[in-house]
């Protein structure tokens, strides 16, 4: 094999007394993808924070091209052809796309902007993407899956030899997904060295030609992916058999607790009705576009919305997201960084936030909140420093704070939009566990879920949006991925919402 473009030799990392990297070793090679997997807090991220030039190691040495260096910054390792594209945004929310792709890197006909020149290239990019946003766009207009594309643009744009990239495909359709992974072949293809990670293990078996697996801060598995199934990937990262990865279905629906009839969002959808009983999970499936979230986000107070919905029997009208909690309603956002948490503030004023009604007496009662922060942090196993912002947890324990905070209210009725968006193997399990015992506890769940295997896995029955409509229900030996994508796309036999016994 030749020589590593990029290696990391003994690497640690220390964050005070506390070291969050022990030993760290891995070589990238010119045209090869090396996939880096672990679970959440795993030190994935603070692995190649080091490797672009973010962060410092503490120990160890950093090779380029077989030569030992110190990567100051950032912009030291970009001058070496080390690019790295972050799982969150780093995007001009008010600029267009194309001022965001040359942001700093305008390119000048004299003293003035080649606006035609950088035009022309914004275009390029786009169309290698097949990504049809126009140029003028406006960040801060685009869908999630525009934005990545966006960040992805603004890296081919630079002569890159090592691209990292960190969770790229999070946001993204399957059709966006298999673009992006083209892409990363054709960089491989030309001898570009790709640090790939990603939790959905069928893209790192299909995309990775080399892998390390870390866990607990240090490297635990390296080795050609060829070697791995899936299921030994996942429980390298887990340290545990994870065969069992959704607890079984053995709850009995109890009182009706919600009916919806003929209810919609102006603009996203109409004429949708369904029923949800006490202890039942019902998943609602549907490709983007489908109208899923924003129903739901209607339901919940977050849009405006029309139709008929009965809470325990009595009507409601739901204008606010405080109306729907004071119904019992709570919805969980799929968007746990800009709607879910405040990510510059600490673990407790997050968990608190739907509910200081309870840590108020004139003054808020600390010791109350810390009490609860405690209870929380078992009760949902989250992990990390509460000294420190909840933007520096991990995806995985910021969306088990984003669960704790939303249950601290008490909802009898709980929407959970993307439950596990972003998050490892390990801490899918323990999610999937705390839905099924919200269910055991007597709550009615409605799961939203872009993954088809997640809805069959978790729910009772499944209503499948199209365009805006509801398609279908699907429940028992029906809820296939098949008659899923079938109903999704338009061809298979719509089915009336059934009634749960």
């Amino acid at each position: 094999m030749t020589q590593p473009v990029l290696a990391l030799s003994g690497v640690s990392r220390s964050f005070g007394p506390i070291e969050v990297l022990h030993g760290v070793d891995i070589a990238l090679h010119p045209g090869r993808v090396h996939a880096l997997i672990g679970e959440n807090g795993a030190g994935k991220s603070t692995t190649m924070k080091i490797m672009a030039g973010y962060q410092p190691a503490s120990a160890g040495t950093i090779a380029v091209d077989g030569q030992t260096l110190t990567l100051a910054s950032m912009g030291e390792a970009e001058a070496l052809g080390i690019s790295m594209i972050h799982q969150e945004f780093n995007l001009a929310e008010q600029l267009s796309v194309e001022q965001n792709i040359f942001l700093g890197r305008e390119l000048k006909r004299g003293w003035l902007l080649d606006k035609a020149a950088m035009r022309a290239k914004t275009r390029e990019l786009l169309d290698r993407l097949q990504c049809d946003v126009s140029p003028d766009r406006i960040v801060s207009t685009l869908s999630n899956s525009d934005k990545q594309m966006v960040e992805i643009a603004k890296a081919l744009l630079r002569e890159i030899r090592v691209l990292i990239m960190d969770e790229p495909t999070a946001v993204l359709t399957r059709t966006e997904t298999d673009i992006l992974l083209g892409q990363v072949r054709r960089l491989r293809d030309e001898g570009v060295a790709v640090l790939f990670t990603s939790h959905k293990l069928d893209e790192v078996a299909e995309i990775a030609d080399d892998l390390t697996i870390m866990r607990d801060g240090a490297v635990v598995w390296t080795g050609p992916t060829a070697q791995m199934n899936e299921h030994q990937m996942a429980e390298a990262m887990v340290g545990r058999e994870v065969s069992d990865l959704y607890p079984p279905k053995d709850g009995t629906p109890g009182e009706m607790m919600l009916e919806v009839s003929d209810f919609g969002v102006p603009g996203y959808s109409e004429g949708i009705s369904f029923t949800l009983r006490r202890g039942e999970i019902l998943g609602v499936a549907g490709l983007i576009g489908s109208g899923r979230t924003e129903t739901f986000e209607g339901l919940a107070g977050l849009r405006r919305s029309e139709g008929q919905v009965r809470i325990k029997g009595q009507p409601v009208t739901i204008r606010h997201p405080w109306e729907a909690l004071q119904h019992g309603l709570a919805y969980l956002t799929e968007d746990r960084k800009t709607r879910g948490l405040l990510l510059d503030k600490g673990m407790g004023e997050n968990l608190t936030l739907l509910a200081l009604w309870k840590f108020t007496r004139g003054l808020l009662d600390k010791r109350a909140e810390a009490a609860a922060l405690e209870t929380a942090i078992a009760e949902f196993d989250i992990r990390g420093s509460q000294a420190v912002a909840v933007g520096q947890l991990s995806g995985g324990n910021q969306q088990k704070l984003l669960f704790a905070k939303t249950m601290l209210a008490d909802p009898e009725i709980v929407v959970i939009d993307e439950p596990t968006r972003g998050i490892d193997i390990g801490t899918k399990q323990q999610m999937y566990q705390f839905i099924r015992q919200l269910a055991a506890s007597g709550r009615a769940i409605v799961v939203i879920s872009s993954e088809m295997q997640e809805v069959i896995g978790l729910a009772d029955r499944i209503l499948v949006l199209r365009r805006g409509q509801l398609t279908g229900t699907l429940d028992g030996a029906e809820a296939t991925e098949d008659a899923i994508v079938r109903l999704a796309m338009g061809v298979g036999a719509a089915t009336p919402e059934k009634e749960t016994v």
